[in-house]
């Protein structure tokens, strides 16, 4: 377990190579909202919806401390089969998590009182990380993306599912103190 100034969900570093680790997280729960619009973006309108719950806006309003990471990964474009047909919508975007601090489970978390905010466990897993600094940008996470797969590759790893850009930082953070991670969460093996 590793120890940091904002609280963060437990993991296990169990494997080290280059500029990779792979982390064995424990069960955590996270609020979570899909948000149309482009990655680069996804991020600032989620933000006050989520923040909506941590701080006060559910039933019984309860306040919850800011954690870290806030998580974003694209959300799989999918046809609502519950709209009419003539007003079938296609529904995508990115899905942006806030993770609840240790402790706060399904059971025990507020429920929202936006209907956008959704609340999830996400189950024990292994998750291959790269940690970078600086800003958003598509050339910035793409760069590591690659860096991240291709060593993956070479260790004969196996991921599933979207890439996850996970942000650590207040936006005020200066760009080259900012921690940035893309976690690719690993196959297992059965």
């Amino acid at each position: 377990m590793t120890s940091h100034a904002i609280e963060e969900p437990q993991y296990q570093v169990v494997q080290n190579f280059g500029d990779i680790e792979v982390r064995e997280y424990a069960t955590y729960t996270v609020a979570e909202v899909v948000v149309s619009g482009n990655a680069a973006d996804a991020g600032n309108i989620a933000f006050p919806i989520l923040a909506g719950y941590i701080f006060g806006k559910n039933k019984g309003e309860r306040k919850f401390a800011m954690t870290a990471p806030v998580t974003q990964a694209a959300e799989p474009v999918k046809l609502d089969m519950t709209a009419p047909v003539t007003q079938a919508a296609v529904v995508g975007g990115y899905l942006v998590q806030f993770v609840l601090p240790i402790g706060v489970t399904l059971a025990s978390a507020p429920e929202p009182l936006d209907a956008r905010v959704k609340l999830r466990e996400v189950p024990p897993g292994r998750v291959a990380v790269i940690r970078f600094s600086g800003f958003w940008s598509d050339s910035n996470y793409n760069r590591h993306l690659d860096q991240l797969k291709s060593a993956l590759q070479a260790a004969g790893l196996a991921w599933t599912g979207e890439p996850v850009y996970s942000r650590y930082n207040a936006p005020f953070t200066p760009w080259f103190l900012r921690r940035n991670e893309i976690w690719l969460h690993l196959e297992t093996k059965r």
